[in-house]
């Protein structure tokens, strides 16, 4: 006989995923369990509005980073430009991917490319007045979002969720690079692609 399906299908299947992580593991915390699901559903719910805020913009949002990257560099930086390389590492994405993005915000006149002056077989991007205007214009909207989400906690709430995160953060980097696989010629694996 079908199981009945209940009223709350989320919080069933959470439960269903906290079961069988019991099951594969006896001695998971249940608390650790119920945290890495709620950062996980607030992470996504600020993923998806930070997509969302982009709609009216026709950007992407690896395409938003890239106009970021360069606003910063244009406001902070000696000069108003970055080249691929600069732009994939600050991404933490490859080439290729970053080259693919450069064409199409070329494309739809929000970058210029210039050839690099001190070494002629590179190129420099910067932004065109167009894209330093709509990335301004969605940053503005973008941190107004971030604000009213944020401010949900006092300044003592905040500042304790970001101790603890970057608390949280130094655990899992120190356990990532423990479980990283090594190449036995003693060379650390290739970065994964950011997504």
């Amino acid at each position: 006989m079908p199981m009945k399906r209940p009223s709350d299908p989320p919080a069933v299947e959470r439960r269903r995923w906290h079961e069988l992580a019991r099951l594969l593991d006896p001695d998971i915390d249940p608390a650790a369990l119920r945290l890495m699901e709620e950062m996980r559903l607030v992470a996504q719910s600020l993923r998806r509005m930070a997509k969302s805020s982009l709609v009216a913009s026709g950007l992407s949002y690896a395409q938003y980073r890239i106009l970021m990257s360069l606003l910063l560099a244009r406001h902070f930086d000696e000069h108003d430009q970055l080249n691929p390389s600069e732009i994939s590492q600050l991404q933490g994405t490859s080439r290729n991917t970053i080259s693919a993005l450069i064409r199409s915000l070329e494309n739809d006149g929000l970058i210029e490319r210039r050839l690099d002056q001190s070494d002629r077989r590179r190129f420099n991007i910067s932004l065109t007045p167009a894209g330093h205007e709509l990335v301004k214009r969605h940053a503005r909207h973008h941190t107004a979002i971030i604000g009213h989400c944020f401010g949900a906690l006092s300044d003592s709430e905040q500042t304790t969720l970001s101790r603890l995160l970057r608390k949280l953060g130094e655990a899992s980097r120190r356990l990532e690079h423990e479980h990283q696989p090594h190449d036995p010629a003693g060379e650390a694996p290739a970065s994964a692609e950011a997504s």
